[in-house]
């Protein structure tokens, strides 16, 4: 079996070394420091504010002037003015923020040897060993979403070894609650923020329990004295229910799962926790082949991946952010953000939202394809919530139907244009939203089902680009203006214009989803509307270096920031299927021209959506190489986060998932193989691998070639299976499964 452990010979000396735990709703970042450990403690829901909408009465009204201004070429002035009466108030959404820390100090300081710190994925438990004075210690924490608190265990193998002091502390407002000899719990308020006042109530807790010595308690601080084991469970809430609702009762649920908890056998509890983490964790395995530079500890492993001779390295990449989306995106939790659940910042950079102009995007890549469905529930949740959310919004700001989101939005669903006009004034953060959700809905058992759900949702946003959509002057083409191209700007000093390319790209691809459903629907006016919507919007263009051209204009190679970050107008290549290879070669020739132009090197996230184009373009070993600036220590922390910088979990998301695009992709109708391998990686296995189509993969390959495979179905479908040039025809009944030899088929 691959070896899916993340070890150190040393503690962790900073934030980004320490070892994540998750359950979807409650993270940990877990330190292993033998004389003083610290476990750093996230809840999905505790944010600053309260609930609120930041719509701007004044936007409307100037509207209009803004797009005569953008079609007149005025584009400084346009931003002025939309800087002065477009915006959302307040112009800054709220943050995410930490509940606090479980700290542990150790009462004898000896010299340790021996010292080991792991995270095992397949379990999802982390560890710490090491040997003081001819004993050896021993912890173990994991967060369980079967009983959904935190569990720590320490023991050494001499009785009575265990001597510590045991504190609650918090960066928030607040003070201890409860304390005893067996209980410490915190209670306190969030955070005000932007101009509202703090709504949530929060509380975090925990509970000791001893074998053996004694536990007393003093001034706030546990202590434990000649214990053979130490059983700590943790547990944190707030009083957040819904994004307009925080009446709940934190102190009440922390104690009620507290209580449950400390009555159940720990053996039981760990027992039941990596069954369930494993029903998720170990639907997919990934096996690149194996060198010596896998047994070493996997900080020395990042910082000589790029010399080569790793291919584990990229796989264990793979896996850890499957383990990463497990740990932070469960049905009935809250979706992923910047930062996934794990920040220890009370002013985290961005906020730690919900950047949905990539970044909320890219964290939902990986989920599909490495085979952890069940993880998209809470985006889908996101979404319908945005549509109720976001109709003020849409009302007030362009008269318009249905809903929109800008580029940002938070736990309170708030959808305004934010942060100022060159970031925030893009209307078209909804409309990729759904687009994603409904592309996401083909990988399902259950598609259909999924489309009931999100045709209101869906036809919501519809009806908002309908209504926002305006005239290109002497054209026949419908844009979008106000937009911009995130978070580009062009030649004119500005970032607003009208019609960028990323946008007619991603409505092309919302309404092109939306039509079957619309007919399945029987909404014959939503399918007029969509039709005579497609015909209108502008094609892509190609500029005269050749390029694929990011705005209307060719403005690209006049731009400030040639080698900017985003690569927006890349859209329509991926996650799109609008440019490829085959079926429009010219548009994919100019992808690659903008991609050899702005340059492999990015921040993490950047740099992660690079590798899947790369794997678009069919260019292995490029990609291959842009892998390799990803996982290096000037983009990867030891912890194996991604160093955006800072801290950002979606490059971590959008590695793995180009990864897995560089070994197979998949589109309506087709399953290509193998598209694009490096050299560096002529044999593997993929297993579980989902496809659009409803369908699961099984893939061996030896020499670049594959060699096993095995398909299952979970519905009716007819897909195409290719390699290079050659091609196979399959169909199969739902339930039914196919395998085949690729010497045989591809011969």
């Amino acid at each position: 079996m691959v070896d899916n452990l993340l070890w150190y010979d040393a503690p962790a000396r900073l934030w980004t070394d320490a070892l994540p735990l998750g359950n979807g709703r409650l993270g940990a970042m877990v330190f292993g420091d033998p004389t003083s450990e610290r476990l750093q403690i996230n809840e999905s829901t505790f944010w600053a504010g309260g609930p609120y909408q930041p719509v701007n009465r004044d936007a409307y009204g100037h509207l209009e002037r803004v797009r005569e201004l953008i079609f007149a070429g005025r584009y400084a002035e346009a931003e002025a003015l939309s800087e002065s009466h477009l915006m959302a108030r307040p112009i800054k959404q709220m943050s995410y923020q930490p509940i606090g820390d479980l700290s542990i100090n150790f009462m004898r300081r000896q010299a340790v040897t021996g010292y080991r710190r792991t995270l095992d994925l397949d379990s999802a438990i982390a560890t710490t060993s090491y040997v003081a004075d001819g004993i050896t210690f021993f912890r173990e924490a994991f967060i369980s979403p079967v009983d959904g608190v935190l569990v720590l265990r320490l023991s050494a193998d001499q009785p009575r070894a265990i001597h510590c002091r045991i504190v609650l502390d918090s960066p928030q407002q607040g003070g201890l609650l409860e304390q005893d000899a067996e209980h410490l719990s915190f209670s306190g308020i969030g955070k005000s923020e932007s101009g509202f006042a703090a709504a949530l109530r929060f509380a975090f807790g925990i509970r000791a329990i001893n074998k053996g010595g004694r536990l007393s308690c003093s001034d706030g601080t546990i202590s434990a004295e000649g214990v053979d084991e130490l059983l700590i469970l943790l547990d944190a809430a707030t009083s957040f229910r819904r994004y307009d609702d925080v009446s709940g009762d934190p102190e009440h649920i922390i104690a009620e799962r507290l209580s449950k908890a400390s009555l159940r056998n720990p053996e039981t509890m760990r027992r039941d926790h990596i069954a369930e983490h494993r029903r998720l964790f170990r639907s997919f395995a990934i096996d690149l082949g194996a060198t010596a530079a896998a047994s070493q500890p996997t900080d020395r492993r990042i910082a000589g991946f790029a010399d080569g001779g790793d291919p584990a390295l990229a796989a264990l990449y793979v896996q850890f952010g499957r383990y990463l989306m497990i740990a932070s995106s469960r049905p009935g939790t809250q979706p992923a953000n910047l930062q996934g659940i794990w920040n220890d910042e009370t002013d985290p950079p961005w906020g730690s939202k919900y950047t949905a102009n990539i970044n909320l995007q890219m964290n939902y890549w990986l989920p599909a394809p490495a085979n952890l469905p069940d993880c998209i529930e809470p985006l889908v949740e996101m979404v319908e919530e945005l549509a109720e959310s976001g109709r003020e919004m849409a009302e007030v700001h362009y008269r318009a139907r249905g809903w929109v989101m800008h580029h940002n939005t938070d736990l309170w669903r708030a959808t305004g244009p934010i942060d100022g006009a060159k970031w925030g004034l893009w209307p078209t953060g909804g409309a990729w939203l759904v687009a994603q959700v409904l592309d996401l809905s083909d990988y399902m058992d259950d598609a259909d089902g999924l489309h009931r759900r999100l045709f209101p949702a869906a036809k919501g946003a519809a009806e908002f680009i309908f209504d926002v959509l305006v005239p290109l002057p002497g054209t026949d083409y419908l844009v979008t203006n106000p937009s911009l191209s995130p978070e580009n700007v062009h030649p004119h000093g500005a970032s607003l214009c009208a019609g960028p390319a990323m946008d007619s790209q991603i409505i092309r691809d919302f309404l092109s989803s939306l039509r079957p459903l619309a007919i399945t629907f029987n909404d014959t006016e939503l399918v007029t509307e969509i039709d005579r919507t497609l015909r209108r919007l502008p094609p892509d263009r190609i500029g005269a270096a050749g390029q694929l051209q990011e705005w209307l204009e060719d403005w690209d190679l006049e731009a400030p920031e040639i080698h900017h970050r985003h690569v927006s107008h890349l859209y329509g290549l991926y996650p799109s299927w609008q440019i490829d290879m085959d079926r429009t070669p010219d548009l994919a020739g100019a992808a690659r021209r903008s991609l050899e132009i702005r340059g492999d090197d990015a921040t993490g996230w950047g740099i992660g959506w690079r590798i899947n184009l790369w794997a678009r373009l069919r260019d292995g070993d490029h990609a291959l190489d842009v892998v390799k600036l990803l996982i290096s220590p000037e983009r990867t922390y030891t912890n194996l986060f991604d160093a955006h910088p800072p801290f950002q979990i979606d490059g971590n998301f959008g590695g793995a998932a180009g990864i897995l695009e560089m070994l197979v992709q998949s589109r309506p109708g087709e399953i290509h193989l193998l598209p694009a391998l490096p050299d560096a990686w002529p044999r593997g296995t993929v297993r579980g691998l989902r496809l659009r189509g409803g369908l699961l993969l099984d893939l061996e390959w030896e020499n670049g070639r594959p060699m096993k495979i095995g398909l299952t179905a979970s519905r009716n479908v007819g897909t195409i299976l290719r390699f290079a040039n050659r091609r196979y025809t399959i169909v199969l009944a739902a339930g039914e499964s196919f395998a085949g030899d690729g010497s045989v088929l591809f011969e």
